[in-house]
């Protein structure tokens, strides 16, 4: 699976696949316009693999499609209570605000990054700080969502735990997005799992053909 384009100033790309051997993936990806300027980024894993832990991130998605203007926080917990008869999932959120920063928040294991242009290799700029626990099932008390800021060019990456955490090091932000995360996958992907990256990064500018996100009052 691959998936790729543009909203508004912010160019994003998705690939994934299944653990080898299985029909579907537990791994799902969320692209949004959450209004305003705002560009809301989700990378779900289902809870094991196969068709129960697709069903859990399914309803997932659904949930954020649904509500895609509310806080993280509320997002997570509608997620929450939306997969209490599922599998559950880890669930990370990332939200490109206009003002040039990236809010975040996660529970489980589902890697957030901002990678920037540094001499010699590319330099991890943030690192989400993920609560513990499984979206479905056990949700932390305490939902705190991060803010970092970032700079046109700086790289947001999303993994799921079936591709390798080393896969950063190596990233050529040269590239689009969706040679990055095409990649990344093909190097990285384990073969013992699903696997999915996004990466997002906002351009500074609107993509000529995306019209320029109106700003609500």
């Amino acid at each position: 699976m691959r998936e790729d384009g543009f909203i508004g100033a912010v160019e994003w790309a998705v690939a994934g696949r299944a653990l080898p051997g299985q029909r579907v993936s537990g791994d799902r990806s969320v692209v949004l316009d959450a209004g305003g300027g705002s560009v809301l980024f989700a990378v779900l894993d289902g809870l094991g693999h196969g068709a129960a832990a697709a069903d859990a991130s399914d309803r997932a998605a659904q949930v954020l499609a649904e509500n895609r203007a509310e806080p993280l926080d509320v997002l997570l917990l509608l997620c929450h209570r939306a997969m209490s008869d599922t599998r559950g999932a880890a669930v990370s959120l990332a939200l490109f605000d206009s003002g040039d920063r990236v809010h975040w928040l996660g529970v489980g294991n589902v890697e957030s990054r901002i990678v920037a242009a540094a001499p010699g290799q590319p330099a991890i700029r943030a690192t989400a700080l993920l609560s513990g626990g499984i979206v479905g099932y056990l949700l932390p008390p305490n939902l705190q969502p991060q803010t970092v800021p970032v700079r046109p060019g700086d790289l947001l990456l999303m993994s799921t735990d079936g591709i390798t955490s080393s896969f950063a090091d190596a990233v050529d932000l040269s590239k689009p997005t969706a040679e990055i995360t095409a990649e990344i996958l093909a190097r990285h992907a384990k073969d013992t799992d699903d696997a999915l990256v996004l990466a997002a990064r906002h351009r500074g500018y609107p993509h000529p053909s995306q019209p320029i996100p109106s700003v609500k009052p």
